[in-house]
């Protein structure tokens, strides 16, 4: 399975565009295979709502995804699949000639005998109506939206949130998305969203993206070459992923395995450190070597298992000279680290991870990284990093990460709910998170230790083989790996647990296991 397009919503409307003239796939083609898709892909999606016939409510606007809607609600009714179905438009189609996608779906439900009412704002009786609704489909607005939505739209859009009872279903994007969304403005709150291939990089937002809900990808509507020809990013997984990494041979050893050197824990802070050596661990480094100070030496040094544990006194000792550096976790913002951080932003040859307070305090460092630096903030750290504003990142982080990328030299693994990776070169990947079970203390160090050790395995291999480490793909590799994990975690567990989802997913793929 390869990585899946992702586009803008304004790229979106120039494909439709491209599919209609270049390759003959006319909107009522487009609307008609979109309906039909997706109504096969909702049932799929919730067998158990359509073992009886559920009733549906269709929110429809005055554009294709309201025709897409409608479309699928007709699907839906021919297979026998629904009992009751309401359909609530923005305003009364025209019917005249020419006819729409939009007319010709309207004119189809309506001599089917579905009852149908045109929005009214202020009207009560909408809300009640809803009560007795199994499935609310919502195609108010599409990629065509330009802006917040207003008036009628807003209004649809308040009601459907405000329904108790029904699931919830966006076609496409939940309406009142598109590529200027930020959390000042109306949305439909999805329980699941039809995501029509390619998928729309707007879904994907911090900010924007607990509102999909659940995202169902809609595919076999358009070509694949020309969603490549469109794609602005690739959503990324693990199974997509690992497979990038060169398999662990049978006649390895712990040197050629990578070498990982990490500078991390304080006072307070010695979880970190040790998550992180775990991490490295986890994703296949031969020789983990964690260097700590010496108030908390016999503390980390006691629990360490196969770690090796030092005093960071040193740096890069020759004896074992990394493949791979870390410095970061619980580190501390202290003045004492900068001679180490100095250090290791000058070596030019070694992969070199960042993470937390090591991201603060190499702000004003260098103006360059040497390329193969990966730098792993969350939304706070990035802010502080680069100048933008929280807000602005989570509504639309990619211009800032691309930015920050070309201008470090460095690959930015923006860390969230859905994690961004933005390279030197324009790359970008998107992981899309979801997994509460993350969202506790110690995962990001872990994330830097899965860097980490895939680094050093990755720098090793691409020295045998004559070639060039790729922080990108490193990058790419921690981040699904870390999803895979915690989605593999049943409740709430420590990071301790979900480095050894981490290291078990490693071996299956990298081992052969």
């Amino acid at each position: 399975m390869d990585s899946k397009a992702l586009i803008s919503a304004k790229a979106a409307a120039r494909l439709d565009k491209e599919a209609s003239l270049s390759w003959g796939l006319n909107a009522f083609t487009l609307v008609e295979a979109t309906g039909r898709t997706a109504a096969s892909r909702l049932v799929r999606a919730f067998p158990a709502l359509f073992q009886r016939k559920p009733k549906i409510a269709v929110f429809a606007g005055s554009g294709n995804n309201g025709a897409d809607a409608m479309s699928m609600a007709r699907a839906l009714i021919l297979r026998g699949k629904v009992d009751d179905t309401l359909l609530i438009l923005k305003k009364t189609p025209d019917v005249s000639e020419p006819r729409t996608p939009h007319s010709q779906a309207f004119i189809s439900l309506a001599k089917m005998n579905v009852p149908i009412l045109v929005w009214d704002m202020g009207t009560p009786s909408y809300r009640e109506k809803l009560e007795n609704f199994d499935i609310i489909l919502d195609g108010i607005t599409g990629v065509g939206l330009e802006g917040e939505i207003k008036n009628q739209a807003a209004e649809m859009a308040r009601v459907i949130n405000e329904a108790r009872n029904a699931k919830k279903i966006s076609i496409d994007m939940p309406s009142g998305n598109f590529d200027g969304w930020n959390d000042n403005m109306p949305i439909v709150r999805a329980d699941a969203t039809l995501a029509i291939e390619p998928l729309k990089l707007c879904l994907y937002t911090p900010a924007a993206r607990p509102f999909a809900g659940r995202i169902i990808s809609v595919d076999g509507i358009f070509p694949h070459a020309l969603m490549e020809a469109y794609a602005e990013a690739e959503l990324l997984d693990w199974e997509t992923e690992n497979r990038k990494i060169p398999m662990i041979q049978p006649e390895a050893y712990k040197y050629s395995r990578g070498v990982v050197e990490i500078h991390a824990g304080s006072i307070g802070a010695t979880g970190a450190a040790r998550i992180a050596a775990r991490g490295a661990e986890a994703s296949g480094a031969g020789l983990v070597r964690l260097l700590v100070d010496e108030d908390i030496y016999p503390i980390v040094a006691s629990s360490s298992g196969s770690v090796m544990v030092a005093l960071d006194t040193s740096f890069g000792e020759t004896r074992f000279a990394p493949d791979a550096l870390l410095l970061g976790p619980g580190w501390g913002e202290d003045p004492k680290r900068l001679p180490a951080l100095q250090k290791a932003i000058e070596r030019q040859d070694t992969p070199l991870i960042l993470d937390a307070d090591a991201i603060r305090l190499a702000k004003d460092m260098a103006a360059q990284f040497n390329g193969k630096t990966i730098l792993t903030p969350h939304a706070g750290e990035f802010s502080a990093f680069s100048g933008a504003s929280k807000e602005e990142i989570l509504a639309n982080p990619i211009p800032v990460l691309k930015k920050t990328a070309r201008e470090k030299k460095a690959v930015v693994l923006f860390k969230s709910h859905v994690m961004f990776i933005a390279a030197e070169d324009g790359r970008v990947g998107v992981v899309d998170g979801m997994t509460p079970v993350l969202g506790a203390g110690g995962s990001g160090d872990l994330l830097a230790g899965l860097c980490a050790g895939i680094a050093g395995r990755m720098r090793r291999d691409a020295g045998v083989a004559g070639g060039a480490f790729d922080a990108y793909t490193c990058a790419c590799a921690a981040a699904t790996l870390l999803i895979a994990a915690g989605k593999k975690a049943r409740g709430f567990v420590d990071p301790f647990t979900m480095a050894d989802n981490a290291a078990q997913l490693a071996a299956d793929a990298w081992l052969g296991y």
